[in-house]
């Protein structure tokens, strides 16, 4: 069996904490592990291999996580340019599977606390693949909850699929005691999926195969953009579960959950006896029930409740426990003034190392620059600024117009406006510099790339 991890989402339900750039999956929130990283480790021992289907801009830092876990050799990623939903997203990983293999499809951001009932609802939904039916897996619910899509069962017969409900709705559907909450788990052969794909959504699966076989296989397989673009997004659900009489449910009571909002995320982490979120960098005098995360900063609280504290190194949140699903409103209004504070945070992953904004005003900007050991930057230019470079340990190998040299700690050298210009760490240790920028425009769109070892546009 395959495992299939789908990377998607945009990131914004955790915002400030998750940016597009570096969505939920990929931040280390429990005990030093993402999401993505729990995801792995709970399916290593049933999975013969992982596909990774994930967005292109966040490719190496998937693998950089799956190398940690040392499990990159049994993984194949797949590279979209552009989200196109999980209909053409699992099609391609189906396409690129033997077609009896059996996927297990799951979100890469979801929660599991009860690993052996995981297994077994796994075991199940496997035994009934192999049987040609498409599986789901619905979550028993514990509360009326409206933020969820439902399945409606008899037995692991589905009857129906419900959109989130009101709350009276919900209410009804708890008690009435054969309804599940939709998980987004999903268990098939790949060529039953393929098979439904083509008879309910023809166009999503002709072109889903010709952006398949179109893609370049680099650094897995590599989407183009022209045919991604062309494919209409479309769930699973809507495309195929739905209104395929092949659907099958496994109940499950897996200790699931989807981390959609603060509020659930306040639900999974430990507490002290008042009920605030435990961590190194708070204090709270006669508060209670709170959730408080801060990556440097001391935050003390007095005497109040039921509060979300979000801070990060240029936004804070501050919410009342109950409200936080209007987080993607906040994103929608925070874009309209600022939109890379919605894409990437101060210190932004790369797949050379990292660079954090230590200051920025109009006209300049000066940033910390990070390399990996044997890491190397894109051979480019500018058109609107111009690059001091201060290096403060390591070497930098530096191309600055025609010239190739060794900058050593505490050496510089001056990169002017259109010059060409690569920065490279040979050495078995961090390069670490100082860059300063001057200029009339310093987005970080304003680099045009001649040489690319990571093969970005």
């Amino acid at each position: 069996m395959q495992v299939v991890i789908l990377c998607g989402g945009s990131g914004t339900r955790l915002w400030p904490i998750s940016r597009t750039l570096f969505p939920k999956q990929f931040v280390k929130l429990f005990q030093d592990e993402s999401l993505f990283q729990k995801t792995v480790k709970r399916n290593h021992k049933i999975a013969d291999s992982f596909c990774v289907v994930i967005n292109q801009e966040q490719y190496f830092m998937g693998l950089d996580q799956l190398d940690e876990l040392k499990l990159s050799n049994r993984s194949t990623f797949i590279l979209e340019p552009i989200g196109r939903n999980t209909a053409p997203a699992i099609a391609m990983a189906a396409m690129a599977a033997d077609p009896e293999e059996i996927l297990l499809i799951v979100p890469s951001d979801h929660l599991i606390e009860k690993q052996d009932a995981y297994e077994a609802a796994v075991l199940k939904a496997q035994e009934l693949a192999g049987q040609n039916r498409l599986v789901t897996f619905g979550i028993k619910p514990h509360h009326p909850e409206t933020g969820y899509g439902y399945i409606e069962a008899n037995g692991i017969e589905v009857k129906s699929f419900k959109e989130k409900p009101d709350r009276a709705t919900a209410e009804s559907y708890l008690k009435s005691g054969n309804y599940y909450w939709n998980s987004g788990m999903f268990c098939f052969k790949a060529r039953v999926y393929l098979e439904e794909l083509k008879k309910f959504e023809p166009e999503i699966y002709e072109q889903s195969l010709k952006t398949f076989n179109q893609a370049r296989r680099e650094q897995g397989i590599r989407l183009q953009m022209d045919d991604m673009k062309a494919i209409r997004s479309e769930s699973i659900d809507y495309a195929v579960m739905e209104k395929s009489q092949l659907v099958n449910v496994v109940p499950a009571d897996i200790g699931w959950s989807d981390l959609g909002s603060f509020d659930s995320l306040y639900d999974t982490l430990p507490k002290d006896n008042d009920g605030n979120t435990l961590s190194d960098n708070t204090i709270h005098l006669g508060s209670k029930n709170n959730l408080v995360l801060t990556q440097n900063r001391l935050v003390s609280t007095i005497d109040v409740e039921d509060l979300v504290i979000v801070d990060t190194s240029d936004a804070i949140v501050i919410a009342k426990k109950g409200s936080t699903q209007k987080v993607k409103e906040l994103v929608a209004e925070v874009k309209k003034r600022n939109s890379e504070m919605t894409n990437v945070h101060t210190t932004a992953h790369r797949p050379w190392g990292t660079y954090t904004i230590l200051e920025e005003n109009p006209g300049y900007k000066v940033k910390q620059i990070t390399v990996r050991p044997g890491a190397k930057l894109s051979l480019q230019y500018h058109h609107h600024r111009s690059e001091h470079w201060i290096v403060v340990s390591g070497v930098a190998t530096v191309t600055n117009g025609d010239s190739t040299f060794d900058l050593k700690q505490n050496e510089s050298t001056y990169i002017p406006k259109e010059a060409k210009h690569r920065l490279e760490n040979k050495q078995n240790e961090e390069l670490v510099l100082i860059e300063a920028q001057v200029g009339g425009y310093l987005g970080e769109d304003d680099i045009v790339r001649l040489q690319d070892d990571y093969k970005r546009n």
